[in-house]
C-alpha cells in the first residue's frame, strides 16, 4: 500500500489543503494531525467575538466532515522530528508514521519577552486555551495593560474597551502598526484609539511587570520610568515560526533574522523530496524572487489550492492573485490590498477623522491600499494593483 499524504498542522492551511486535496481528485490516504485535542478552529475571532464572549464556537468543520472527506484527523498529536530519506515522522507518544508527501502547517508560537518575569495573570494570544483564560481573567478586570500595537494588540484594546475596561496599550515604534503599514496611517490608526479612551503610549517600552504579594500583575514599569496600573496584561510582540522539531531534518529553514520559517518555491516545494510548506510557517517564493512568510487568513487558503494542484501534478490556478488582509476594530474594518509596505510612498486620499484610504507606491507603481471603514474603494483597486497601474493615475481621478 501507498503511505498517506501526513499533513503536520491542523491549523486554517492545514485543513485548507486536506480539503484543496480532496477537492483535486486525491483520493488516497489523507491524516492531518494536529496537537491540540479541539476541533480545527478559526482564530480571527479570538481576539474579537470570542473574548468579548459574543461567541464560543469557532469551529472550522464539524466531526462528520473529516468521515465525509476520509479525512484521518489525529488530534493531541505533536510531531517531534522527520526522516525525509525513510519518509517517516516521529511523534511525541513515541509513534511513528511514514508519509508518502508531507505537509508542514505547523504555524507560528507567540514569542514572549526574553528574560522578563512574568507574574500571573499575564497573558499571550494564539490558541483556543489562551482565549479562554483571557476571557475568563478580563470578567474581573477593570484596567489591562497591552504590550505591542501590532493588530493583535490593537484588536485586543479595540475589545477590552468594547467591555469597559481601561486600556494602556503601549509600542515601542512611533505608532501603532508602524513596521507593517507605516507611520502615517500607523498615525491614523492611533487616533482612532485614542479617540475610544485607549491611554496609548508609543516610542516606549516595557521594563518591568509590577507584581502583588500573591504574585499576580498589578501593573508595569515602563521604559521611561512611568508606570501604570492593570488586573492583566497581555503581550502581543510578535510570534515566530514553529520549526524546532526540523532542526536535525534537513530541511532548509530561514534565518530568523530574515523571518525564519521553512524555506518553499513558489508552490510550496521545499528542499526535501515530497516535503511541502504551507501557511505562516511557510516562507514561500515570490514574485520578486524574494521569499517571505505571509501571516494572513486569506493567504492559507490561497496557498493550499497552489500546493495541492502541484503535488497531484495538475494545472494551477491562472488568476492573478492579490493578497489581503482585514482587521477588525471597534465600529471599523481596516482592510488592505496588494503587499503595502512601511517603505513605500504613502498617500492618504480621503479622511474624515475616523475613516480613511491610502494609497501605497513604489517607483510610481500601485503596490497597495489600505483603507479604514471604505470597503468598497478598498475592493475597487483589486485589479488597479493586479495591473501594476501608475499611482498617479489613480490620483489624477480622485
Amino acid at each position: 500500500m501507498t503511505a498517506p499524504i501526513v499533513i503536520v498542522g491542523a491549523g486554517l492551511a492545514g485543513l485548507r489543503t486536506a480539503e484543496e486535496l480532496r477537492r483535486a481528485g486525491y483520493t488516497g490516504e489523507l491524516v492531518l494531525i494536529g496537537d491540540e485535542s479541539r476541533l480545527p478552529y478559526d482564530r480571527p475571532p479570538l481576539s474579537k467575538q470570542f473574548v468579548r464572549g459574543e461567541t464560543d464556537d469557532t469551529t472550522l468543520r464539524p466531526a462528520e466532515f473529516f468521515d465525509e472527506k476520509q479525512i484521518d484527523l489525529r488530534l493531541s498529536a505533536t510531531a517531534t522530528a522527520v526522516d525525509t530519506a525513510a519518509r517517516r515522522l516521529t511523534l511525541a507518544d513515541g509513534g511513528a508514521l511514514d508519509y508518502d508527501h508531507l505537509v508542514i502547517a505547523t504555524g507560528l508560537r507567540p514569542r514572549r519577552l526574553p528574560g522578563l518575569p512574568e507574574p500571573k495573570g499575564v497573558h499571550v494570544l494564539r490558541g483556543h486555551a489562551d482565549a479562554v483564560a483571557l476571557r475568563d481573567e478580563l470578567r474581573g478586570a477593570a484596567r489591562a495593560l497591552v504590550v505591542g500595537a501590532g493588530f493583535i494588540g490593537c484588536e485586543l484594546a479595540a475589545s477590552f474597551r468594547a467591555g469597559g475596561v481601561e486600556v494602556a496599550l503601549i509600542e515601542p515604534q512611533p505608532t501603532p502598526l508602524a513596521s507593517v503599514l507605516g507611520e502615517q496611517v500607523g498615525a491614523l490608526v492611533a487616533r482612532m484609539h485614542r479617540a475610544e479612551g485607549v491611554d496609548l503610549r508609543c516610542g516606549t517600552g516595557l521594563d518591568t511587570f509590577l507584581a502583588d504579594e500573591a504574585g499576580r500583575v498589578r501593573g508595569a514599569v515602563l521604559s521611561d520610568g512611568s508606570e501604570v496600573r492593570a488586573d492583566l496584561a497581555v503581550i502581543g510582540v510578535g510570534s515566530r515560526p514553529v520549526t524546532e522539531w526540523l532542526t536535525d531534518s534537513g530541511i532548509a529553514l530561514a534565518e530568523p533574522t530574515e523571518g525564519g520559517g521553512v524555506l518553499a518555491d513558489e508552490v510550496g516545494r521545499t528542499s526535501a523530496d515530497r516535503v511541502w510548506a504551507v501557511g505562516d510557517v511557510a516562507a514561500w517564493r515570490h514574485e520578486t524572487g524574494a521569499r517571505k512568510r505571509v501571516e494572513h487568513w486569506t493567504n492559507a487558503g490561497e496557498q493550499a489550492k497552489l500546493l495541492a494542484c502541484a503535488l497531484l501534478g495538475a494545472e494551477p490556478p491562472t488568476t492573478a492573485r492579490v493578497p489581503y488582509f482585514w482587521s477588525d476594530q471597534y465600529d471599523v474594518k481596516i482592510q488592505a490590498l496588494g503587499t503595502p509596505s512601511a517603505a513605500d510612498e504613502v498617500t492618504v486620499v480621503a479622511d474624515d477623522g475616523r475613516k480613511f484610504l491610502a494609497y501605497y507606491a513604489k517607483d510610481g507603481i500601485l503596490t497597495g491600499v489600505v483603507g479604514a471603514g471604505m470597503t468598497a474603494q478598498v475592493m475597487k483597486a483589486r485589479a488597479k494593483i493586479a495591473a501594476a497601474a501608475p499611482v498617479a493615475d489613480l490620483l489624477a481621478s480622485t
